[in-house]
């Protein structure tokens, strides 16, 4: 692999498939300045800011960070990596890495309007207490395997989840699943009631009034198998299509090819949405627990070939 100023890439330490950025603290330090040109607003009210900050980060590697991240995200083998920087500092609050998770993004594709927030971005808590309407915020329950943007009608290619806060946190490690691993795969994806059409809803706070129709499983235009999947929001039509759902629940679930890894606090894991799965743990019950996460997603820039 190509050296690129002031990155380091290695192999996650509990995975070939996912891959480690490090941005040292020379491109940190140099980032200061055109991030604070624009403040949170200016990004999300003028999207032509969020370019701006990504071409600033890009420009400091050459263009070769953006490449890189490319070639990572949309190869099969991969799909996936971590990115933040080598040295958490004062610096490197919340609104830098809401910037800097902003940055990436943007060097990737283009992302969708999230109805829960009202714009490209959400951020969110989870805490000791909760009455939400998901899993998303619930502490005390796994967030079982799924992939993002089920019940929407935007193409959800790919997908960014950065931590911006953690206290009094044990448990809730990350889980991940790349398709291609699945011991159940083949069975499954091949089972024609995956292929059938399932009509995809969502709760409340979500935000979306309307309701999709799409298969758990499809096909890439290279006739590998994808994935559309999340437990919550699927409305089985009968039978059929309820056992199979469960089925596929448990497969899921009893996976032995699981990565697990905790995501530490100032990175940001990237994942391609049409083959990675993800999830978390459950955390140790404490009633001064608070993680809060960044999300982003959407889809990949069409280039001319």
């Amino acid at each position: 692999m190509e050296k690129i100023f002031g990155i380091d890439v290695q192999e996650h330490e509990k995975s070939k498939r996912i891959l480690n950025i490090r941005l040292n603290d020379e491109i940190i330090e140099k980032l200061i300045f055109p991030f604070n040109k624009f403040d949170l607003t200016a990004l999300e009210l003028k999207p032509f800011t969020r370019f701006t900050i990504a071409k600033s980060l890009d420009d400091l590697t050459e263009n070769k960070l953006s490449k890189l991240m490319n070639s990572i995200i949309r190869d099969r083998s991969t799909g996936c990596f971590i990115i933040g920087p080598s040295n958490i500092s004062s610096k490197i609050n919340d609104k830098f890495l809401i910037k800097l998770s902003t940055a990436t993004a943007h060097l990737i594709g283009v992302p969708n309007h999230d109805s829960m927030a009202g714009k490209y971005y959400v951020r969110f808590h989870i805490k000791h207490e909760d009455a939400s309407d998901s899993y998303l915020r619930k502490a005390y329950v796994n967030m079982d395997l799924h992939t993002d943007g089920t019940y929407v009608k935007e193409v959800t290619d790919w997908l960014l989840m950065t931590k911006l806060e953690e206290k009094n946190v044990k448990g809730g490690e990350t889980v991940m699943l790349h398709l291609d691993d699945w011991e159940h795969c083949d069975d499954l994806s091949n089972d024609p009631v995956g292929k059938q059409n399932f009509i995809w809803g969502s709760p409340k706070s979500k935000n979306v009034d309307y309701k999709v129709e799409h298969p758990v499983f499809s096909k890439d235009e290279e006739g590998r198998t994808k994935i559309s999947y999340i437990d919550q929001f699927p409305e089985p039509k009968n039978m059929e299509q309820g056992i199979f759902l469960q089925r596929l629940s448990d497969a899921l679930e009893e996976s032995k090819k699981k990565t697990i890894s905790n995501l530490p606090v100032g990175y940001s894991l990237i994942a391609n949405n049409h083959f990675w799965l993800h999830g978390r743990k459950k955390f140790q019950e404490n009633t001064d627990l608070c993680r809060e996460l960044l999300r982003i997603r959407g889809k990949f820039f069409k280039f001319n070939k």
